[in-house]
């Protein structure tokens, strides 16, 4: 595995997301940016109406491409100073923080290109897999397990 660095944060949980706690891990006085993105649960997909999502992970695997996303930004952005991923497992209802993913540096549009670069390789190489509780039109519940990159390959945004 290639080496983190330690200016860097990633991390795995089934607790709540901290969104101020996420920026603080990316801000630095040489950044001029710090561009954060936050995925939260949607009450809509392709039509149908979302109950909750249930994550699960293969977290060493996870981290590993979480730290390859930081090196890959750096060798594009030379710049950038901070690389913070966060995603959260287990049960989450509509509007609640599923990922936070927040990079800093100097300039802004490293930032934000990085970010988005961040949060694109994550939902395709990642191993992190959400169950999709929907409500039927006759009030049942029903489920399915997607791979959260599945969308995105199909052309679909999660």
């Amino acid at each position: 595995m290639l080496k983190q660095n330690p200016k860097d944060n990633f991390y795995i949980t089934s607790k709540p997301l901290s969104l101020p706690a996420v920026y603080a891990l990316a801000e630095e006085p040489a950044n001029g940016a710090v561009v954060v993105m936050s995925g939260t649960v949607r009450s809509q997909t392709d039509g149908k109406s979302v109950v909750a999502l249930d994550y699960q992970a293969y977290e060493p695997m996870a981290l590993q491409v979480f730290n390859s996303i930081a090196i890959d930004i750096r060798n594009n952005w030379p710049e950038v100073r901070r690389v913070v991923i966060h995603h959260r497992l287990g049960y989450l209802e509509i509007g609640e923080i599923s990922v936070l993913v927040a990079v800093g540096s100097p300039h802004r549009s490293e930032a934000f290109a990085a970010c988005k670069y961040a949060i694109d390789t994550l939902k395709y190489n990642a191993p992190i897999w959400k169950k999709e509780y929907f409500s039927t039109p006759d009030g049942e519940i029903s489920s399915t397990w997607v791979n959260i990159g599945a969308w995105e390959r199909s052309g679909k945004s999660c």
